[in-house]
């Protein structure tokens, strides 16, 4: 075990070996069947090549998650109290801050890789360029985590059991043949 010290009192923590030997553990709280919901959209381009042809966006839910909201969802899986995952989750974005704008790559384990990429102007020689001159632009790079299936397939850890279902929200309807059209 190593210490860990919050904000407002000392917990322990088992290492990154220890949670990992855990493996799949069951939560005490049932996860509710979860799938990424889609509409579909129709290529309405004049020049491309698929005009006409149907595709599916994802589609989210109007307010994203929050900070806070996975504290308490959390805090429902596990023995430690909102309040110190809170300020766990705190100061982690505080460190991966510091961190990246210190040109670290920040991996975090089963999730993936943060770093930061720049955007610049070319300059003519190596002698011209210059950081306030040239770098225009700064943007989060994330890389999720890979993993290997049983088929020796890549698969991004994050994506692994995914589900995907048409929302009921689609403003196309479909005929008894497949046929798409927009109401």
């Amino acid at each position: 075990m190593r210490k860990f010290a919050s904000h407002f009192r000392r917990v322990d923590l088992p290492t990154a070996e220890a949670w990992r030997s855990l493996g799949n553990v069951e939560h005490k709280k049932a996860i509710s069947k979860m799938s990424v919901r889609y509409k579909l959209y129709q290529d309405n381009r004049a020049e491309s090549k698929n005009r006409g042809k149907w595709y599916a966006r994802a589609v989210y839910n109007a307010r994203p998650k929050t900070l806070k909201q996975m504290a308490m969802e959390i805090q429902e899986n596990v023995s430690v109290k909102k309040s110190d995952v809170l300020a766990v989750l705190d100061e982690m974005v505080v460190v991966l801050k510091k961190w990246m704008q210190d040109s670290n790559r920040v991996k975090i384990d089963g999730f993936g890789s943060f770093k930061i990429g720049l955007k610049t102007k070319p300059a003519d020689t190596a002698k011209d360029f210059s950081a306030s001159k040239h770098v225009v632009g700064a943007r989060i790079n994330f890389q999720p985590e890979v993993t290997i299936d049983a088929a020796g397939q890549r698969v991004k850890a994050m994506l692994q059991g995914l589900q995907v279902e048409e929302t009921n929200e689609n403003d196309v309807s479909k005929d008894d043949e497949g046929n798409t059209q927009n109401p």
